[in-house]
């Protein structure tokens, strides 16, 4: 297992080792020991999947302190496009944000720790996301932003998503007061 460093600290992809045989293949998606080792210090509560078509889009998604969360994400069928938006208050990288292709034939997974929103476009038909939780989903801490925040300029590669009425209602990142 390794780590792939990002232009922002603290975020990183992992790179699990991969044992295929004829058979398929085998990996540890997670291993304490080993994370620690890779400077990843989690203490996992809550591990969550969702299932989604081609050209959802989901998040960007926070939550508030005390219940804010580091997420350990990954693809296990089909692809997406995973992207973090530091909101750390006192980060040099405040603003910026990461993508990456996450799927199912390249099994990298994102690390992405407390003071990050998150969200991901699918990119395949019936994708599978799964995400570890640092901290349990608390209704009334949830926060968002806009997906397609003009002063962020995120590029998701689509004009019009499938996006929800939740998170169509997303505040504008110029007008956030970051809680991280």
């Amino acid at each position: 297992m390794k780590l792939i460093k990002t232009s922002i600290k603290g975020l990183v992809l992992v790179e699990p080792d991969v044992y295929p045989d004829s058979r398929g293949y085998f990996f540890e998606s997670f291993q304490r020991e080993k994370f620690l080792e890779l400077g990843i210090d989690a203490d996992f509560v809550q591990d969550n999947e969702s299932m989604s078509q081609k050209n959802v889009l989901r998040g960007l998604h926070f939550q508030k302190p005390p219940f804010a969360q580091g997420k350990l994400v990954r693809v296990v069928r089909g692809s997406v496009l995973d992207v973090a938006v530091d909101i750390r208050r006192n980060s040099k990288t405040y603003g910026q944000w990461e993508s990456s292709v996450l799927s199912a034939a390249n099994k990298l997974m994102m690390w992405i720790p407390e003071g990050f929103a998150h969200g991901f476009l699918v990119l395949e038909d019936d994708t599978i996301f799964q995400y570890k939780c640092t901290n349990y989903y608390n209704k009334e801490s949830e926060c968002g932003i806009i997906w397609n925040d003009p002063d962020l300029k995120i590029d998701w590669g689509i004009e019009n998503p499938l996006v929800s009425e939740k998170d169509l209602k997303g505040i504008r990142f110029k007008n956030l007061k970051s809680p991280l």
